[in-house]
């Protein structure tokens, strides 16, 4: 498995070709409408000063997406940020901060965090979660932040997340945590919930 970082960690990341000309910044990851996977990101200027950039990357045009930068082949892969983003929305105005629910009804928490894939894989592997009181009861006066993995189906509806079931059996207190509880490694997560 690639190495798993938060979405928001990639918010400023440069964009980098293979021949290390720095392109733009990162501004936003892009996702599809189930949230199983990036499909691109808006960019920004290089510059202090600078804006967004009309011109998008989409994931096809990733090399890899690394713990320091975007890694792309060339300039040739960026397309028109309206089109790609046409039928897709920003993880901010999409998912974070949207409610997430267990598909009996339960109130898991509000996404904090998207956990990402890096590599070439681009997977929504799982949600941090500012997790409610009767998901995970503890004496402590700010809401517990959990991980949570995504499993195998998610439906998104509006502005809430519903996982199944057995999504929300094991949570993870780090991101160590959560990459050995997805990758099957025993260790590091805090097992099952009541």
């Amino acid at each position: 498995m690639n190495e798993l970082m938060a979405a928001r960690s990639l918010t400023t990341r440069p964009v980098v070709t293979l021949g290390g000309d720095a392109v733009a910044h990162v501004k936003d990851t892009v996702c599809d409408a189930s949230a199983s996977r990036i499909t691109g990101f808006t960019l920004t200027g290089r510059g202090l000063l600078s804006g967004p950039l009309k011109e998008g990357l989409p994931w096809s045009a990733v090399y890899a997406l690394g713990h320091d930068a975007v890694m792309i082949r060339d300039r040739r892969g960026l397309v028109n940020a309206a089109v790609m983003t046409a039928d897709q929305q920003n993880l901010r105005a999409r998912l974070l901060g949207a409610k997430v629910l267990t598909e009996a009804g339960a109130e898991v928490g509000t996404v904090l965090d998207v956990v990402v894939e890096g590599g070439t894989g681009g997977r929504v592997l799982g949600f941090r979660v500012a997790a409610s009181r009767r998901f995970v009861p503890g004496p402590s006066r700010h809401r517990r932040r959990v991980y949570v993995p995504r499993g195998q189906t998610l439906t998104v509806s509006g502005r809430a997340l519903v996982l199944p079931e057995d999504a929300v059996r094991h949570v993870a207190d780090d991101l160590p945590g959560f990459t050995a509880l997805v990758g099957g490694v025993p260790g590091h997560w805090r097992g099952s919930l009541p």
